[in-house]
């Protein structure tokens, strides 16, 4: 395959364009979002006043798309993408050799604005003020081609509309997240050249608004993916999955389905249903054995963005030894087997794991190569585990993404013992004694859950190439790990969401196309709830939509309808995100599931590995707070901060118009 193609290895070094776009306003963390660094040695109106500076801010607004599922620092032990599980209804943080008051087990409590929010730097639990920084730099970037596309010389208004429309892309899509993580924001739309410290947060709606019109224009400028060279880049179809978005989040009903019927019915994209592309059998075929099948091709790395893929609306290329990022999914999201938590029967570790050059070494008991060796950072709850699959009040097990037998689908007691010394060696593994109904188990948190396989599985090149390693964790150095950003599946869900909010029956419909695809035994056969919609989305896109801000978007959307959700609450705009407590009574849609589905949050505490796991969260997490150091750097300004936080003022003055807010950010301090 032609790497060139894709725009994240573009020739143009990354590095010097990242020392160019890092002097510009909103730089990367805490009090340099409020003011601007000094500028490097390259001179901005310079190098963006030409077409390959404008391709350069570009082909860095694609690739920092990659920064919410990855990291760039060197730890493997956590992952961006995973704060959007451990705060949702599917995941939650597992590693149970911290203290169980930790913050990633007790929101509730550690979140503020002064704690409790991690970053990339060593943290192996969330990343929430990450999120800021980088939603913020995503924003800066996009702010650079705007700024300076129409001091372009001689660019044609077709191309300079391109370039306009996928920088609206890109801060629509990252304000869109803003919104439904932090609430009121502080809305930035142009390069700042002189400090300003006077910033004055804009309502959710009025943003809202805002980047509602951009994409509109944007679909209108940016052309379909058949009629670009490069993969990777922003095309028509996305535009067009965001627009509706935007659509839904501003109670856009009709107009959101519309744009869907365009991506479904006349777009060129179709579900893929058969197998594509190349079989890649996983680890160790020997120990693991994957039947090939539609889903498991589907989420190969290798195959996502190849043309036979006609799913892909868009995709995000990671691969090539500049441009890849680690991304270790066996080893975060895995369980930690091997490390002495799991008992044979006659009391010897069962799951030592051997190196393919130790002479205790069998390739039919290769489970680290095959499965990955994991070691729990984010965990599946109960309800990810089991009730999740629940249709017409049967497990679907015959669903491919629930599936043990095509090897899709890992159930703990599908594995087998490993340990050489052990009597029960390939044997099957068992939770507790057959005879004394002992636990086998000492940490069912980490060490002992059931997971998505073929989600999870990337060849880890660098311990592939290494005889004498036990430790496979995922994409590393030279490994291809290219992620979806939309599919076709995620734009019927959300015609099923817009069909739900305008009463329209056929909802049920757009949900059982996805599950027909997976060779679902159970298919819904009467009107569905938005429940059964957030279930089917949690079953199709795990680690692939941002789970938690969809929760929060659709929590909106409900509030926006009047529509009840699946326990028959009905919601109001004006009070669903002003309510705090650990009870049952108020509160978002998002609260309800996270609490009513997950099954491990407000509890009491689970015990696992001799420790009480404090798993608590509040009604005001359903938005963080707005970092501290941003409110003090902000000392001539007040930025809004959220209901149930320190520094809380329902009085704080806001913009109440888009306009308004960009009006003022020539006006400095």
């Amino acid at each position: 395959m032609n790497l060139s193609k894709y725009s994240s290895i573009r020739s143009l070094s990354v590095v010097a364009v990242s020392a160019v776009l890092g002097g510009l306003l909103l730089g990367g963390c805490k009090k340099s979002f409020l003011e601007p660094d000094p500028l490097s040695f390259f001179e901005p109106t310079t190098t963006f006043t030409t077409e390959p500076g404008l391709r350069a801010a570009l082909a860095i607004c694609d690739r920092h798309l990659r920064s919410y599922w990855t990291n760039t620092s060197s730890n493997t032990n956590s992952v961006v993408i995973g704060t959007e599980y451990m705060m949702s209804d599917v995941a939650v943080y597992g590693k149970s050799d911290v203290d169980g008051n930790n913050v990633n087990f007790n929101f509730a409590d550690g979140l503020t604005p002064t704690g409790g929010a991690g970053g990339p730097g060593g943290n192996d639990g969330n990343y929430i003020n990450h999120y800021w920084d980088e939603t913020y730099n995503g924003i800066k970037y996009a702010n650079t081609i705007l700024t300076y596309a129409d001091r372009v010389a001689g660019l044609n208004e077709t191309t300079k509309n391109l370039y306009k429309g996928s920088a609206y892309f890109h801060r629509a899509y990252r304000y869109l997240a803003l919104v439904f993580q932090y609430g009121n924001v502080p809305l930035i739309t142009k390069i700042i050249e002189v400090p300003k410290l006077n910033y004055k947060s804009t309502k959710k709606a009025a943003i809202l608004e805002m980047i509602t019109k951009d994409m509109e224009l944007a679909v209108e400028w940016v052309p379909e993916q058949k009629n670009m060279t490069q993969v990777g880049s922003v095309n028509k179809g996305a535009c067009r999955m965001l627009l509706a978005k935007c659509y839904l989040a501003t109670g856009q009903w009709q107009k959101a389905k519309d744009q869907l019927d365009i991506i479904i019915n006349q777009s060129g994209y179709s579900l893929m249903q058969n197998t594509f592309g190349t079989f890649y059998p996983g680890g160790e075929a020997r120990t693991w054995n994957v039947t090939r099948n539609v889903i498991w091709d589907l989420h190969r790395c290798e195959n996502k963005l190849i043309p036979a893929n006609t799913e892909v609306i868009m995709g995000m290329p990671n691969r090539g030894a500049q441009s890849n990022i680690a991304f270790a999914t066996m080893r975060i999201f895995g369980p930690l087997y091997n490390s002495g938590n799991l008992k044979a029967p006659d009391g010897i570790n069962g799951l030592d794991l051997y190196a393919r050059n130790s002479s205790n070494y069998r390739a039919d008991l290769d489970f680290g190569r095959a499965l990955g060796r994991g070691i729990g950072t984010i965990r599946p709850t109960p309800f990810a585990e089991h009730a999740l699959w629940n249709v017409n009040g049967v497990e679907d097990s015959i669903d491919l993404r629930h599936n043990g037998a095509s090897g899709n689908w890992v159930n703990m007691t599908s594995l087998r013992y490993i340990t050489n010394t052990t009597s029960y060696r390939g044997q099957n593994l068992v939770l507790r004694h057959p005879t004394t109904n002992a636990l086998l188990c000492a940490d069912t948190i980490r060490s002992w859950f059931n997971w998505p396989h073929y989600k999870l599985f990337i060849t880890d090149v660098v311990a592939e190439a290494a005889l004498g390693t036990n430790a496979y964790q995922g994409a590393s150095t030279g490994s291809v790990a290219d992620w979806y950003l939309y599919r076709l599946a995620e734009a019927y869900l959300l015609r099923a969401e817009a069909k739900f909010y305008l009463g329209d029956a056929t909802a049920k419909d757009d949900v059982n196309e996805i599950r027909k695809r997976a060779k679902c035994g159970q298919l819904y056969t009467s009107n569905v709830t938005i429940g059964d919609i957030m279930d089917e989305r949690a079953r199709e896109l795990y680690l692939e939509e941002w789970r938690r801000t969809e929760l929060c978007r659709v929590s909106h959307c409900l509030a926006l309808s009047g529509k009840p959700d699946e326990w028959g609450n009905v919601y109001s705009v004006d009070t669903y995100d002003k309510a705090s407590g650990t009870d049952l009574a108020g509160g978002s849609y998002w609260y309800k599931r996270v609490v009513l589905r997950g099954g491990l949050y407000n509890i009491g505490g689970v015990n696992s590995n001799n420790r009480l796991l404090n798993y608590k969260i509040d009604k005001r997490n359903l938005l963080w707070p707005i970092p501290n150091d941003v409110i003090t750097a902000n000392n001539r300004g007040v930025l809004f901060q959220n209901y149930g936080y320190p520094g809380y003022n329902a009085a704080t003055a806001m913009w109440d118009k888009w306009e308004d807010a960009v009006a003022d950010e020539d006006k400095t301090n």
